[in-house]
This record gives C-alpha cells, structure tokens and sequence, in this order.
C-alpha cells in the first residue's frame, strides 16, 4: 500500500513459501510464517489480558465537553459521544450510586452465561445485541486533571430504557429524556448540541506534508515525513485516522535501535540532531519545538525497506493493539489497521 518494493542491501527481494501458498515477500522468505504466528499470539495475549476485569485511564482526550440543558456531555477524541456519570444519571431520573452500582454489576457479571430478569441482565442483553462487548460500561479519561467517566451512547440508551420502561418503578424522566434522544438518535443529538462536526481525516495528511517548518536539513530526512504514506492508506481503506494510529514515536525508537544495531552510522554517516514541530492538533505539540534526529539521505532506501518489511508487518500489530481501547471500533478495528501490511497471497 506504500508502494516500499526496495530490497534491503545485500538481499534480493524474492517469494517466500508457506505450505503451498505463495507469499510477495521483501526479505527472508520465513518471517511470513512468524507473521501469522505472531498475530496470533497477540490476539491470545490481548485475552489473557481481559480476563481480569480492570478500568484503566486512557491515552484518550475530550474533544468537547457541555452542559446542554443540566445534562453534561460530550465527544471523546475518537469521535465517540458519551455522558458523564453525572449526565446520565440526571437523564435516567436516577441517583448517580445506582449508576455505579450498575457499573459494578456489569464486571461481575460479564462472562455469566446464564441471562435472568434482572437488572443487568436486561442492560446485557441490549448491549451485546447491538454488539457492545466491553468489560466496562464506561471510558475514564482525565480532564482538568481529574478522572472522569465518560459512558458511550450506546451504553446510555440501555441504561435510559431500562429506566423508562423495565424498572420495578420506570420514571417520566427517564421516559422523557429516551424519546428526546431517541428522536435523533444520541449520537446524533450530541453531536448537533454541541456544534460538532467529525474530522477530515485528509487534515492529518495534509496538515503532515505542509508544515513548512518539518522541513529536514539539506541531504537528511527525519522518520515524521517519511511516514506520511500512512494516513493515505488509512484513509484509503475507511479506518481511523488520529494521533492513535500514527506511529510517530514507536517508529523513530524501532529505527534509531535498528540503526544502532546494524551500525549504520559506519556505512551511510552520522545522523544529526535537527529542531522538528508537531501540528498544532497532536498532543506532542503543546512541547513543540521537539528534538529529532535527521538521518543520512543514503540511507533512505534501507528506512523504506525495514518499515514495510519489518515494521509494518510485525512491529505495528502490536503497537495497534495497545491503542485498541482508543478506537472507536475498539480491538477489531486496531487488529484491521495492524494486519493490512500483512504479505499478499499470490495466485
């Protein structure tokens, strides 16, 4: 997709085999057997660590947040609108200990396979029939230094229903407040109250190639630019294009320890340090300007090479799965963007 077909120096490109499948391979033909034994050893890592049900803070910011009408909400940073606690408690007529309770109640109860009358059962079954699996209700991120509990749309719909028409006692409020959402749909009625548009997602690419002050010194190139082809695939193939899923940092530490270990400075030159800035909407930005290294310009053919054929294919599964909480379509959307460098089958 990156249109990176160099071979590394003193290697041929050539196919690699896998039983009877043929793969288009850039480099040694047996890491596409390791490819897909690593992707699946991710995806079991990734379980072991849901088993135990944790809410941990998120490297997710609020894009907007209001008080519309005494009910607080908002759009997180991946597009994702939510309520607070505190919103949605008031909108369901109910206390906001009973919003915790019910919190609690979903991680206990999450992996039950018997579903009775109860109350979270109720909520279960509303939320994995429109496909909602995650062991919590709510998304903490910090805000003004303080945590906050941002419940997803989908997740307050379950809770005003069951509040306006299963309860033991449904309350007008809750009835009221479910057919004003339920008019617009709640995504749609936040994002209208709160004056919020989604994003380009060509402003990232764009905002990446004209930054006139990225500009490498004369026969160097720094790894922010050379990964720009990136948000085109992205955008390409209909996925999430943020600070998330633009790997920066992860990419400059991996090339610098591979730089480093392959002693490229003794065949291409030293790299040098060069002053960089972070477009104004990365969270990098805010301790702009940023130190980073420019390297050699003869070296670009071998960067090229290891971030499609290494990188890419088996660095940035990983590094995607880290980030999957950040995602709107959660894990399977970052298993989606870290496999769509996997080798191509040829027929």
């Amino acid at each position: 997709m990156c249109g990176f077909e160099l071979g590394r120096p003193g290697h041929l490109a050539r196919r690699g085999f896998v039983g009877n499948i043929i793969y288009d391979w850039g480099g040694p033909a047996f890491k596409a057997t390791y490819f897909f034994i690593y992707i699946r050893d991710l995806e079991m890592k990734n379980k072991d660590e849901k088993a135990t049900p944790k809410q941990i803070v998120l490297d997710l910011g609020v894009e907007v947040q209001r008080d519309v009408n005494g009910i607080e909400m908002g759009v997180l940073e991946n597009g994702i609108p939510f309520l607070t606690q505190r919103g949605l408690a008031l909108a369901a007529g109910a206390p906001r200990s009973a919003l915790h309770e019910i919190s609690q109640e979903w991680v206990d109860h999450f992996d039950d396979e018997v579903i009775t009358k109860d109350r979270i059962s109720f909520i279960k079954t509303y939320l994995f029939g429109q496909g909602y699996t995650d062991r919590s209700l709510y998304i903490e991120v910090i805000r003004d230094g303080q945590p906050h509990y941002a419940y997803p749309d989908v997740v307050c719909m379950a809770v005003l229903e069951y509040y306006a028409f299963e309860s033991r006692s449904p309350n007008q409020q809750a009835k009221d407040t479910y057919r004003a959402f339920a008019a617009l749909g709640l995504r749609r009625f936040i994002y209208e109250s709160l004056n919020y548009t989604p994003g380009d997602k060509w402003q990232y690419h764009n905002e990446r190639v004209s930054l006139l002050n990225n500009k490498a010194p004369l026969g160097y190139f720094i790894v922010f630019h050379e990964i720009t082809g990136l948000i085109v695939d992205l955008i390409n193939a209909d996925l999430t294009v943020n600070d998330k899923t633009i790997p920066d940092i992860s990419v400059g530490q991996m090339w610098a320890k591979h730089w480093k270990e392959f002693k490229y400075a003794s065949i291409w030159g030293e790299r040098i340090a060069c002053e960089h800035n972070y477009p104004a909407r990365y969270p990098q930005a805010r301790s702009n300007p940023q130190e980073a290294s420019a390297y050699p310009n003869h070296a670009l053919a071998e960067f090229r090479r290891w971030f499609r054929y290494d990188y890419l294919v088996f660095k940035f599964p990983e590094y995607m799965l880290k980030k999957a909480p950040s995602l709107k379509g959660g894990k399977d959307e970052a298993i989606k963007i870290g496999t769509m460098y996997a080798p191509k089958k040829l027929r």
